[in-house]
């Protein structure tokens, strides 16, 4: 965006859902005042030397900023404006149908089915342990970062605790005892929680702690008929200890949301595992949602054009 006097805004627009290419964003940034970007999107030193001394405010349209180089763009002075808490019960709504669909073994299931118009299915009759998963009555549900996605109102820890579930617990940075109290969720250590849990669902942010957190040793932890959930970010879980697990039978089977890269590459060994259900990073992903976040990405763009306060500024 570049900026008149009377506030009229010439915008240049990257016009197709397909990530703008390194070398176009670079040439389309120069003298801008403002950067609306995407999570695909890398705003880096080179991007912002690009931009020169002009730009002043990005904004994502996204919760995540870790596609962001926040020291630098601290060293600049640039406020950046974000999207949190807005996608919070879409993406507690995946999470749990992801959850559902892996310890159900849902999309194995529909594949068998299909398979059956071509002849390779496993679908002749019905049979009493053919296809059986693991159910939540009974269970105990480990959550790892009673962050966002629990904090505004609750909306993961209800949909779950609405199951039939024996038992919630949790882990994050801080204790929550307002939720605690209201949905007798216990906090417990990492390491008890990965014990402990028949579910783990992972929904921190991603910080230079969580990164790899959940790795070969954690892994260990884990019952073997436990069921990992990961819709934060994908860089949290190492993928190759995950992957060894799975084939391993360290864990039953496990569901993301979120994968480093994105897209994984089609011969990535965690693909062919029919215990893992990988989805195309879609927590947030309904149409009021990604509308509000597009509105709040725009107005947080327009306020710190104005050099005005912004409806979710991140503080630097």
């Amino acid at each position: 965006l570049s900026l008149s006097l009377s506030f009229s805004c010439s915008i240049q627009q990257w016009d197709s859902d397909e990530p703008v290419p390194q070398t176009e964003l670079l040439k389309g940034v120069v003298g801008a005042q403002g950067l609306y970007c995407l999570l695909s999107d890398k705003i880096d030193v080179e991007v912002l030397d690009a931009a020169g001394p002009n730009l002043k405010v990005i904004s994502t349209l996204s919760v995540g900023f870790d596609h962001l180089a926040l020291e630098e763009i601290k060293k600049r002075g640039i406020r950046v404006g974000y999207t949190p808490d807005v996608l919070t019960d879409a993406t507690a709504e995946l999470t749990v149908a992801l959850l559902l669909a892996t310890s159900r073994r849902i999309p194995e299931a529909v594949g068998e089915v299909k398979n059956l118009c071509i002849g390779s299915g496993g679908w002749s009759t019905w049979k009493p342990l053919w296809m059986c998963g693991y159910g939540l009555l009974q269970s105990t549900v480990g959550i790892i970062g009673l962050g966002r996605i629990g904090k505004k109102g609750e909306s993961l820890v209800f949909r779950v605790g609405d199951s039939g579930m024996q038992s919630c617990i949790h882990t994050s940075q801080f204790q929550h005892p307002t939720i605690e109290a209201s949905i007798a969720v216990e906090f417990l250590s990492i390491d008890k929680l990965a014990e402990e849990s028949d579910f783990v669902i992972v929904c921190c942010s991603l910080t230079p702690e969580t990164q790899g957190m959940c790795n070969k040793g954690f892994f260990a932890k884990m019952k073997k008929n436990a069921v990992f959930i990961n819709t934060s970010r994908g860089t949290v879980v190492n993928q190759d200890d995950l992957y060894q697990a799975l084939v391993s039978g360290q864990i039953a089977a496990a569901g993301l949301d979120v994968t480093v890269p994105e897209p994984l590459p089609t011969d990535h060994p965690l693909l062919s595992l029919k215990n893992c259900v990988i989805l195309p990073h879609i927590g947030s992903a309904t149409y009021d949602t990604r509308n509000t976040m597009s509105v709040l990405a725009a107005d947080n763009l327009l306020g710190g054009l104005k050099g005005e306060s912004m409806p979710s500024e991140l503080k630097l």
